[in-house]
């Protein structure tokens, strides 16, 4: 685990905003734990998580708006997924960008969906950038708090290997089935 931890220490940053630019939420909980074990500044990986998320974000939304055909070319099997994005953000507005942020499976579907809408640029941006920030203060300093908890529960699971993958599974298995579910062809 020591390694583990030096290695995350050493490349942490860079991984965190490589991997929050499509979402980070697992990176953001680890740089949390990190930092609260003493190996990552709380601070500096906050901000780089809200700046890649921000950006991540922000390119998407625009490669919808100015590829269009591009992108509707490789989200050609994710039609009925995107059409389920429409009718979130029909729903919820624009909350639907706060929203996405934390609900795995609609992170990269809804700047998509939201690109290809006459939706404003510039109230997009300020939405997003406000989420971003909420996103990366809930989830990091949450982690963070809950960092002896956290890793109290990585012991667990490095002593019984076998839960991880179960609890994969469950969690994947649900997301999988309301994706299903809520983008099923209606008779």
């Amino acid at each position: 685990m020591e390694d583990m931890l030096s290695n995350l220490a050493t490349y942490g940053y860079i991984v965190l905003f490589l991997y929050s630019l499509g979402g980070g939420f697992v990176a953001l909980m680890a740089a949390g734990v990190l930092s609260y074990t003493g190996k990552m500044d709380l601070t500096t990986a906050l901000a780089i998580a809200f700046v890649a998320n921000f950006l991540g974000d922000t390119l998407l939304f625009y490669m919808a708006r100015y590829h269009k055909s591009d992108m509707m070319r490789q989200f050609r099997k994710h039609r009925r997924k995107l059409a389920l994005s429409h009718l979130l953000m029909k729903k919820y507005g624009s909350w639907i960008i706060l929203m996405q942020k934390f609900v795995y499976g609609i992170k990269t579907l809804i700047p998509l969906a939201i690109g290809l809408t006459k939706y404003d640029f510039m109230k997009f941006s300020i939405l997003n950038l406000l989420s971003a920030g909420v996103w990366t203060l809930v989830v990091g300093v949450g982690s963070y708090l809950a960092g002896d908890a956290l890793m109290r529960a990585y012991d667990v699971i490095s002593e019984r290997p076998y839960i991880a993958p179960l609890v994969l599974v469950v969690i994947g298995g649900g997301l999988w089935l309301y994706l299903s579910k809520a983008t099923k062809k209606k008779l």
